[in-house]
């Protein structure tokens, strides 16, 4: 990297900081006098210095006195505010030497937060569950957020420090030993990523570097970095080679940029089509498959296209989250007899058969851009979905089985990339609530911030609900959302993790070979009813898809099967499919 510690062949470190706003930095290693660094003219200072080594700690001093963590520190052994920690990137020892990850249409994600995943809450013992995840059927894991975050607890959202591996899950060593172990497994490993705004606590950049951050743009969650400005060049190869570190140090097989329509970039090049190309060459020159996902609150389809291979030429996937149509099948809205229960019914069916219900149009692209099916991520259960209830309950404590059978059994076999959030499979009692550790009036400030975002759900909960909402401060607010691992000795719970386990061996048999080379939209869909759809895909090879799906409480006319029944979730009597019924054929 062009900053941070390096340690160099001969054995020293280079030290090197961006810090425009001092006149001069020192270097203070701990147990030694600080060392004065070189200031070059143009905001850059460095040192390189043979009284450091691997495992030394450290501190940068700014021109009045004030110590400051390292802002590419690789480690933080005392949290955001403490020493950084020199690591040796070169002293792992690799095992996954012949693994060049999978191609995109294996996907089957799996979103996973490492501190709730085991009791322990960390990767070391996150390891020993991987074999779990391989006889389940997942092909990716995609970690929650694990750079630096302030306390103990965090979804990962509000991180300080991009580069450094939150301490609270273990060494940068035991998160490469992760990755090794589930490349071994077969299984790709996606980090999510943050690249629009810093957390409240712990960044001290704007000290030494006022534009890292801008004015100009605002976030949901603080001030915009700063991708378009004074001093925009270093900030972007700051986000770069982030993205770059993750995917040759770690050798992650891909990102997640959440919320990013908030990396807002008024250049010429937007730093979305910069980041995408250096990551493209790094794929290109080491031979392996890299995958980019986007989170967007815009529907920005002309990021997704494929060559006439299927390959993606520009980003992998983006979360679907028109998709989320389905929760209101689930919640009983679409047979309600209301009015618009038939347009929500057509909103499900083109989520389901194209993608996006309504494209974003973007940079004169079209309106709806056509990309396959694969393009696109679907799911029932996300850490938002789950996290943003009053209570943090999954979607399993608020619907019947059967229900939630036949809306889990349309996302599995969907032509498009299905994500499960950890322990769905086995449908899962605990909850996901928020939860972080702040202190002091920022604490008080989140928490009720956090009211304020729950008053206005719809429908609004009540006074009495948000007196009774989870803390985010407490501990017990994470530890109410660890995974009890010791309900799959459990019945029911076991018969759902060999439900999930034999529909995805179905997908593994009959959906991915299909999707092997889509260069382009392939569904068509039909309404029969309020709440009873028909959907088909028809593939390069000539095969046809066909999902006959049927969420009322009634039975509805379909006709016969089309092809061979891959699935049937539910019941079919004669031409109709009973009510919660889910039928998937194939027609050679």
């Amino acid at each position: 990297m062009p900053f941070g510690a390096e340690t160099e062949e001969d054995g020293r470190v280079r030290f090197r900081i961006y810090a425009p706003a001092q006149s001069s930095v020192r270097l203070a290693l701990e147990g030694r006098e600080p060392l004065p660094m070189h200031a070059d003219g143009t905001g850059w200072h460095e040192l390189t210095t043979d009284q450091a080594k691997a495992g030394s700690r450290y501190r940068y001093l700014l021109a009045d006195g004030t110590q400051v963590p390292d802002p590419v520190s690789r480690y933080q052994p005392e949290d955001v505010s403490g020493a950084s920690e020199v690591i040796d990137p070169r002293s792992y020892a690799w095992n996954d030497k012949g693994w060049r990850g999978r191609p995109w249409n294996e996907a089957i994600l799996y979103e996973l937060h490492v501190g709730t995943f085991t009791k322990e809450g960390t990767f070391s013992s996150a390891v020993r569950k991987l074999d779990h995840l391989a006889v389940l059927g997942i092909t990716a894991i995609e970690l929650m957020c694990i750079a630096e975050f302030p306390g103990n607890r965090n979804w990962g959202y509000d991180g300080t420090l991009f580069y450094a591996t939150d301490s609270a899950y273990g060494r940068p060593e035991e998160v490469k030993a992760f990755i090794d172990a589930a490349h071994a497994r077969h299984i790709m490993v996606i980090l999510d990523v943050v690249y629009n705004h810093f957390g409240p606590e712990g960044n001290y950049m704007p000290q030494y570097f006022p534009g890292i951050v801008t004015d100009r743009h605002k976030t949901p969650w603080g001030q915009s970095l700063n991708f378009d400005g004074e001093h925009s060049d270093v900030v972007r190869d700051y986000v770069i080679h982030n993205a770059l570190y993750w995917l040759e140090e770690f050798h992650a097989d891909g990102l997640r940029l959440d919320a990013s329509h908030a990396m807002i970039d008024d250049s010429p090049r937007h730093i979305l089509d910069e980041l995408r190309e250096r990551v493209d060459a790094l794929s290109n020159a080491e031979n392996r498959y890299i995958h980019l996902i986007l989170e967007n609150e815009t529907n920005i389809a002309n990021k997704l296209q494929r060559d006439d291979q299927g390959k993606p030429t520009n980003y992998s996937a983006q979360w679907n989250h028109d998709i989320t149509h389905l929760l209101s099948a689930a919640f009983g809205n679409l047979c309600s007899g209301k009015d618009g229960a038939e347009e929500e019914t057509g909103k499900l069916a083109k989520a389901l058969a194209e993608g996006f219900v309504i494209a974003a149009q973007m940079q004169g692209a079209p309106l709806e851009p056509h990309v396959p099916p694969t393009a696109f991520i679907a799911f029932i259960q996300t850490h938002d979905l789950i996290g943003n209830r009053v209570f943090g309950e999954r979607i399993s404590a608020l619907v019947p089985p059967h229900q939630l059978h036949a809306i889990a059994a349309i996302c599995l076999l969907l032509p498009q990339i299905p994500m499960l959030f950890m322990g769905e499979e086995w449908a899962a009692t605990t909850p996901f609530p928020f939860f972080c550790d702040y202190h002091g009036d920022l604490a008080e400030a989140v928490r009720k911030g956090r009211c304020d975002q729950l008053s206005k759900l719809d429908p609004a909960p009540s006074q009495e609900e948000l007196a009774r909402a989870p803390n985010p401060q407490d501990d017990a607010t994470l530890r109410s959302a660890q995974l009890l691992w010791d309900e799959l000795d459990q019945p029911a719970h076991a018969a759902w993790f060999d439900w999930y386990k034999r529909i995805l061996a179905v997908r593994h048999e009959s959906i991915i070979p299909l999707l092997a080379s889509l260069p382009d939209a392939c569904g068509t869909y039909e309404v029969i009813a309020p709440g009873a759809l028909k959907a088909r895909w028809i593939f390069p090879s000539g095969a046809k898809l066909h999902l006959n799906a049927n969420l009322c409480d009634r039975p509805n006319t379909f006709g016969p099967a089309t092809g061979r029944t891959l699935w049937l979730e539910g019941s079919e009597d004669n031409d109709n499919l009973n009510s919660w019924t889910i039928r998937w054929s194939l027609e050679a």
